[in-house]
Parts: structure tokens; sequence; C-alpha cells
């Protein structure tokens, strides 16, 4: 019977006006950091504000690493990341044997395209060489890409990167631009010291420009008549580049902005508090285009939810993980930082692997794999530089350091009614409990195949990379 539903939906897609696909995604834009999540009144976000208003908001979407080049694979394949092999890593690549949404939804005669980051960073390999896994990459964006529409009955699909808000920052961008230093909020893992509010609104700086790239591709597609045939995504590829954000799978890494719009289609001022997952987009995608899922897409369909069905049509929980970023051990562990989390509404439960390792580098930059890595899965910034100059000033600063640098234990488990900055460990005191979530998160790694859960053994850590790594910089010396 379902066979016969899904048949019947795919051939209602195909004889209907089959929709567009515009996919906006920064670098490095965490949630909540949009001006319609009303946390901070100093960024501003209008076309994100604007599709969340004509379409559906998301309060609960999450990345499956907060890693660039994993993040970005697993939404491109509709896969967990520890799935990906090679692909889980920074720096990795994609494997022959998985496919894309958007090279299968070229096949079933859709003009793709992407600008700027889509993949990445890594080395394409095989046939993503000759047909990019994101589209054909237009150097100059948008309104080239729809200049070789073959013509205006065919659909299209185009994957709008960005650079922003990747660091680095032109130091004070926020300040002068206008915005209200005193007013940015911080996360509480950061002291709120104008130091960090004034690196806090360089980011917003680039977020805003982000948003203006996002709001020229809508103003496109109203100008061809467009914009109600697609669909329009917004989000990001993983929290924002500082100190225990980026990496780490706490929500200030994983958890991301979200909106979606598709007129007609989708209520206006929809609004979601139940688990996405960035994985959700390909099957998302392929379905409203009429085109099958492959088997192995772990991703969730999100249309049910979208046209009607609301949250109880998307997961009650949500899975991510973290395999290596930067190798940012000592000499020779070229090693990452494995870990694996289960989110649910009540508690966030992480499982780290290799405690003896730094969960963000080796402060010992002398001893680094990588030559002068200096805590190197934390981007250098103004906010990185303080709370390490500051961390013997006071307890108080060298907590904030340890929330950030410190070596970690096996199990991480937080309580989010009573802690949802998950800031305090309770995983010794609430022992049955830690076992519920030990178990929950076993057998949904189990069912996924994580080669760390009873999968196919992969070995992440042996994978070459790439890259390089944040350096100690030379004006410490």
């Amino acid at each position: 019977m379902k066979l016969l539903v899904l048949l019947l939906l795919t051939l209602t897609c195909r004889a209907a006006k089959r929709p567009n696909i515009l996919l906006c995604i920064a670098d490095d834009w965490g949630w909540p950091h949009a001006s319609i999540y009303a946390n901070d009144t100093v960024v501003q976000t209008p076309a994100f504000d604007r599709i969340a208003g004509e379409g559906a908001l998301f309060h609960n979407a999450y990345v499956s690493s907060p890693s660039c080049t994993p993040c970005r694979n697993s939404l491109m394949t509709g896969q967990w990341h520890w799935r990906l092999g090679a692909g889980a890593n920074l720096y990795g690549t994609l494997a022959q044997s998985v496919e894309t949404y958007a090279r299968l939804l070229k096949k079933s005669g859709y003009h793709t395209g992407s600008w700027r980051k889509s993949f990445g960073p890594g080395k394409l390999q095989g046939k993503f060489l000759e047909d990019h896994p994101a589209g054909k990459v237009y150097k100059k964006g948008f309104p080239a890409f729809l200049a070789e529409r073959p013509n205006k009955e065919t659909p299209f699909c185009f994957w709008l990167g960005a650079s922003d808000p990747h660091r680095g920052y032109k130091k004070g961008s926020g300040k002068q631009s206008g915005m209200d230093i005193s007013k940015v909020k911080v996360f509480p893992h950061f002291p709120n010291d104008e130091e960090v509010r004034s690196d806090v609104a360089d980011y917003y700086f680039e977020v805003q420009r982000f948003d203006s790239d996002v709001a020229k591709a809508i103003a496109q597609l109203e100008k061809i008549g467009e914009l109600d045939n697609t669909i329009i995504v917004i989000t990001g590829d993983h929290g924002m580049p500082f100190p225990r954000c980026k990496s780490n799978l706490y929500d200030s890494g994983t958890r991301v902005p979200l909106a979606i719009r598709w007129g007609g289609k989708i209520k206006p001022g929809e609004v979601f508090q139940n688990f996405a997952s960035l994985t959700d987009l390909a099957p998302t995608f392929l379905a409203a285009a009429g085109v099958p899922q492959p088997k192995d897409m772990t991703g969730k369909n999100l249309l049910p939810a979208l046209t009607g069905g609301g949250d109880m049509e998307l997961r009650p929980f949500i899975l991510t993980g973290k395999e290596r970023h930067v190798p940012s051990q000592e000499a020779p562990d070229m090693g990452g930082y494995p870990s694996r989390a289960y989110r649910d509404h009540q508690y966030l439960y992480i499982r780290n692997y290799e405690t003896g390792r730094w969960p963000n580098g080796t402060p010992n930059w002398q001893k680094a794999a990588i030559k002068d890595a200096w805590y190197g899965d934390t981007d250098n910034g103004p906010t990185k530089s303080y709370l390490i100059d500051r961390k013997d000033d006071s307890p108080e600063y060298q907590r904030f350091y340890d929330l950030s640098f410190a070596k970690r234990p096996a199990d991480e488990l937080f309580d989010l009614k009573t802690d949802p900055d998950q800031l305090n460990n309770i995983a010794a005191e609430k022992p049955e409990l830690l076992k519920k979530y030990q178990a929950l998160l076993a057998t949904e790694l189990s069912k996924s195949r994580d080669p760390r859960n009873g999968g196919p053994a992969f070995d992440f850590d042996a994978q070459p990379y790439g890259g390089g790594s944040p350096k100690f910089p030379k004006n410490r010396r």
C-alpha cells in the first residue's frame, strides 16, 4: 500500500509544474542569530525573517556535524555524516558509492548550479569531478545561472553558498556599521565583556551581509515570476566560529537557523518546535520534485510537516556527531575528537570516545602534530585569545576557559529545562538517567550503521588531511 501511495505521489508531482529549489546556506552561521528569533535586537536579518514569516520557521534545526565538510556532505546526500567514510572529516571527499540530490534532480530534468561554497573544503574525485555534487559552479552567481536556464518551463535547483560569516573579520566592523555593542548578547559560556561583544558584532556584520545576498536572490525570483513556485531554504552549516561553538556538540555548535518558504504549499507563519536535521533537506527536495529517494538516505522528508502535518511529522529527538575536524592533537597523533550526541526536549547526552585528547586542540603548540597548531579546532579570533589570556585572572575566567578548552569526561548529560545553555554536566549525579540516554544513543547509532556503534568498520583518523590549522600567533611569541 505504501509503495502505491508513493508511486501516486511521484506521478502527481511530475504531472504538475515541478517546483524550483533555492538553497541559501551561510558558512559558520548558528542559532539563534537571526532577528526573528528575538534573542538579540542587534543582528538584523530581514530576508531570513521574510522567508520565515511567509513560510515556516524551525526552532530546533540541527546539523549532522558541526564542521563544514561533513555537514555539507550530509546535506547533499541526505545521510548522517558517519556513514560517508572519509566524507565525515574536514577536508574529506565524497565516496563514489553515494549520490547527491542535485545530481539526481539534474538526471530528472532540472537545471542545476551552485555559487561560492558548496562542497568542501576537500578534494572531489571520480564522477564528482565531471558532475559537481551541488551543480555546475557559476562564478557570477544566481543571475548567470538563470541566464543559462534552457527555457521558462525548466525547473531549476540552485545552491547559493557564502563565505560569510566565516572568519577572519575586520576588527570593529560591527561597531563601525552602527551596531550598539552594549546591547549584544553573548552565550553564557563567554564573559559579558566588551572585547567579546565587539567580536560577536563583527560576526553579526557578516551574517547581515549574507542576508543581503539572499535578499538579492529573492528579488531575482520575483523579477522572473518564480517566487511562489520556488522552495526557498535559508540556513547555516553549523555554529558560529567561536570557542565552544563550531566543532562542538553543544547547541552553540550544532543548532542552526532554518526557514523554508513554498508559496501556496506552506501556510505563512508556520512555526515548528520539534526536531529537523539538515540531512532531511535532500529527501524533501526529491519528494517535492517527484524523484524517488535512494534507499541509503537516512534523512526524513519534511513535506508532510510543512504541508499541514505540523510538529508530529518531525523528529522527537535529534542525533549529531563529530569525527576529525582539524588534526589538532600532539604529535604523532593525527586523530580527531570523535563524539556523538542524542538530544530531545529534556536532555542532551554527549558521548566522547577519546577522553585523553584535547576536545578543541592542544594548547601546547610546540608539540602539535601540525606545526604550530594552537587549539586547532577553534578558529583564531579575539574571543579565543581573550579567554586564554584571562584564564588565570580569577576562578570565573578559569571556568570560561575550561568550558571551551579543557579535557572532557566520556559522558556529558545536561538537563535542558534547568540548564538550557548546557553548562552543568549532571552525568555523575544521575546514574540511572545516564544509563537510559547511553542506551538511547547506542540504539539509534546502531540502526544508522555507525562504524563506532556496530556498523561497517572504518578508521576515520587514518584518512589523509589536506588542510591547515589555526596557528600560534607570531605576535605572541
